[in-house]
């Protein structure tokens, strides 16, 4: 799947195309009749925002940008619109539309693009009739005086690792085991010129990676250790940022294991693991000057009979002691083994992505975030302004001492679950445990990883959300 977003000089002779306007805005330059002119002007006037004249060999369409208080919240109203209108060109088998910049704003120019182009994103692997069900629109061109070719460049290389990202996340676990996503970041790593290293079970027992290996051991399927590496020849950072993703390719939820609906969607468990390497791609892909690592451990969690159990008591990476109480809670054991790998390389800054707990779920449902961690408020606040300019949204919550102590274990050092209340805080209390010393940013992504139904530009099934709030983040600080 390919969609091109280029920057041309003028509008294509009799092609199709869309005018972004204000309300005040002359448009008389353009070929329209009086009798189009004189409709246009009399839709506006009833805030009717798009505008569409079917001309017969061409559409022109008149979308109008009323500007928000917040530039975040005007941008993302153009995301909308133009998702909204690419469902219109692609009824009408339209396959190539020009934006026309008429209010010299090319951050909305831009912002329109994306929400045409990511909503554009379709999963038919499956589907026998998949050819009959492509959308028809491929190209979309812009023109306008101030969007630099460098931001186009940009939008296309983040719309393909949203693509890219989201077909990982929808994809089976009939094809998408631990093995087979680490084979999925070679490719990735070959396209965008990023080096993967690949841990297989030996190296992993060597490196006595035990919460790794203690949530594989229900499964025939071999866990993985991912090694993803970017550093371009002169980077910005003397220490490199880690990203650490969670990579449940399957979670059955183990001897706790999952009841009604809440395993349908559990391929979707290893979100976190996607969007770490599609952001690495991005990063790559796009030149950007900073050197990243990415670690993603991988493996489905199953109820065999070798499972491991309530009560086990496992020794850690760094040798922490941990008390199982729930093999449904097996995200945070798996990552705890890579952010304590992660101190190795004596990060700037590590941050995990994970669909860790339903308790994040429940507390912002899937409109934003739940961040919590040990950065300089800083490093805090740059991330919220980042997740605002992309509106994939961070909502901080505390990381207080007392919940450290719902961890707290009678039989060993911690356990892997608090109590009934704050699970998102007392999970995140969990993790801090590995990262002592470091700055690290924890994003729990379980409310925003996976939609059954769609959402706008978001689509349905995978959504790559941080992708675009890292990508951003890291373009920001360099």
């Amino acid at each position: 799947m390919s969609i091109t977003i280029s920057k041309i000089a003028e509008i294509p002779a009799k092609e199709s195309f869309v005018l972004l306007v204000g309300k005040d805005t002359d448009i008389s330059q353009y070929e329209l009749s009086t009798n189009e002119f004189h409709f246009i002007k009399e839709q506006i006037e009833q805030n009717k925002n798009t505008v569409s004249i079917n001309q017969y060999k061409r559409w022109i369409f008149i979308n109008v940008i009323e500007p928000e208080k917040e530039e975040y919240k005007t941008k993302e109203n153009c995301r909308k619109a133009g998702f909204g209108l690419s469902k219109c060109l692609n009824k009408n088998k339209i396959s190539k539309i020009t934006l026309v910049d008429c209010i010299d704003n090319p951050d909305v120019a831009l912002a329109f693009a994306e929400g045409m182009s990511l909503g554009l994103y379709q999963f038919l692997k499956y589907k026998t009739d998949a050819e009959e069900k492509k959308y028809s629109l491929q190209e979309i061109q812009l023109v306008s005086k101030h969007i630099s070719n460098n931001a186009v460049a940009q939008l296309n290389v983040v719309t393909e690792a949203v693509f890219k990202t989201r077909t990982l996340i929808n994809e089976p676990h009939s094809f998408l085991t631990a093995v087979q996503l680490s084979n999925e970041f070679h490719e990735m790593g070959k396209e965008a010129g990023f080096k993967v290293e690949v841990l297989n079970k030996t190296k992993i027992e060597s490196l006595k990676m035990n919460g790794l290996l203690a949530v594989n051991k229900g499964s025939n399927n071999s866990p993985t250790f991912s090694i993803l590496e970017y550093k371009p020849e002169n980077p910005a950072n003397s220490s490199p940022y880690v990203l650490v993703g969670k990579g449940l390719v399957f979670d059955s939820g183990g001897f706790n294991i999952k009841t009604g609906k809440s395993m349908d969607n559990m391929k979707a468990d290893m979100s976190g693991a996607a969007v770490v390497a599609g952001t690495i791609y991005a990063i790559a892909k796009s030149g950007l000057p900073v050197h990243v690592v990415g670690l993603i451990p991988a493996t489905d969690n199953l109820p065999g009979a070798d499972a491991y159990k309530c009560g086990d008591v496992v020794k850690m990476f760094d040798g922490t002691m941990v008390e199982v109480l729930n093999t449904d809670a097996e995200g945070r054991l798996i990552l705890a083994d890579a952010l304590s790998y992660a101190k190795k390389y004596e990060p700037k800054l590590i941050i995990d992505v994970a669909t860790l707990t339903g308790s994040a779920s429940a507390a912002v449902g899937r409109i934003g975030i739940v961040a919590m961690g040990t950065a300089h408020e800083s490093k805090f606040a740059k991330l919220k302004e980042c997740g605002n300019n992309v509106y994939e949204r961070i909502v901080e919550f505390p990381l207080w001492d007392e919940y450290g102590e719902m961890i707290k274990s009678e039989l060993a050092d911690i356990k892997n679950i608090g109590g009934e209340n704050a699970g998102a805080i007392t999970a995140g209390k969990f993790l801090e445990h590995f990262v002592k010393g470091c700055e690290w940013l924890h994003l729990d992504i379980a409310g925003v990883a996976y939609f059954d139904k769609k959402d706008s530009y978001r689509g349905s099934g995978g959504t790559a959300i941080p992708l675009r709030l890292l990508f951003e983040y890291f373009k920001s600080i360099n």
